[in-house]
């Protein structure tokens, strides 16, 4: 990385320059990070422990609790900490691990979210089938293959990046190291190449997205034929939730990396931000241990 003699460290951008400001900020983000720990843990913890619940469902979301654990790890810690000392610093090699953590932890988890539209797809659309083709070794397949996917894909887009040269300072207006506010410091061409895997990788995100809507129109379709009423509300509640935590996550990310990065104040990146990076991982466990009696049964 040719560039790191010129650029060793960034600049974060604060919530505040007020120092009581910057405590409440440390505050609140402790305490959506402790919900968002203990309830991803409470979730995993009894998953692993209660029989009951070792079918493929809650063994996809055992991984997507693991995946949201680390996703908010690589980001609010940092924000805290920095709040706390009262300073913005970041170094060279942590942001760029910062960048590789963000895009694994979240091209692997909205993998995951695909392959959980498809798991309740066959279960629901397709039960007698069901057992057959979501058997222990395709489940164990398709979450490697999530994992996998994430971590070639950040590579990826973390390798571009950071062969980008920087000469446009080293101000981040971002709390972590965000892709689109770094591409604002580059000064060479080739951050257009990035440019064009991002939109790239919109299109792939927009696929799955659209995969799961279709997945989800013919879940609803089905539902809707289901004489039972408590079946119609069982299958309703298991995935209107997971539809509402994709399409947040789908919509706030796109908006923060696709947008024109002048066309929006610092204020509004930040909000989009939280949006897609703090409250899906803090969300899931909220919504699927409400929704799950037996989730609720077993913690």
């Amino acid at each position: 990385m040719s560039n790191q003699s010129a650029v060793t460290e960034f600049l974060l951008l604060g919530f505040s320059d007020i120092r009581e400001l910057q405590i409440l900020h440390f505050v609140v983000f402790l305490l959506l990070y402790l919900i968002s720990l203990l309830g991803n843990l409470l979730i995993i913890t009894a998953i692993a422990l209660d029989r009951h619940l070792h079918t493929p469902m809650y063994f996809f979301l055992m991984n997507l609790s693991i995946l949201d654990l680390g996703s908010i790890s690589v980001t609010i810690p940092k924000s805290m900490a920095n709040s706390l000392t009262n300073t913005r610093l970041i170094s060279y090699s942590g942001c760029v691990a910062q960048v590789f953590l963000i895009f694994f932890f979240a091209s692997a988890d909205f993998a995951l979210l695909t392959i959980m539209a498809y798991d309740r797809y066959v279960a629901i659309c397709q039960p007698l089938h069901y057992e057959t083709v979501v058997n222990r070794t395709a489940c164990v397949q398709m979450a490697a293959s999530a994992w996998i996917t994430g971590i070639l894909y950040s590579a990826l887009h973390t390798g571009i990046t950071f062969e980008i040269s920087f000469c446009g300072g080293n101000v981040v207006d971002q709390f972590f190291c965000e892709i689109p506010q770094l591409l604002n410091l580059a000064c060479s061409d080739l951050y257009l190449i990035e440019v064009g895997f991002l939109i790239f990788s919109s299109f792939l995100g927009l696929s799955c997205f659209l995969f799961i809507i279709v997945s989800y129109v013919q879940i609803f379709k089905a539902v809707l034929r289901i004489p039972s009423k408590q079946g119609e509300h069982k299958a309703f509640s298991t995935c209107l939730p997971h539809l509402t935590v994709v399409s947040l996550f789908f919509s706030t990310a796109t908006f923060a990396y696709l947008k024109p990065t002048s066309s929006s104040t610092s204020g509004l990146n930040l909000i989009v931000a939280v949006l897609y990076s703090v409250l899906p991982p803090m969300m899931n466990p909220i919504i699927y241990s409400m929704r799950s009696k037996e989730i609720k049964g077993a913690l």
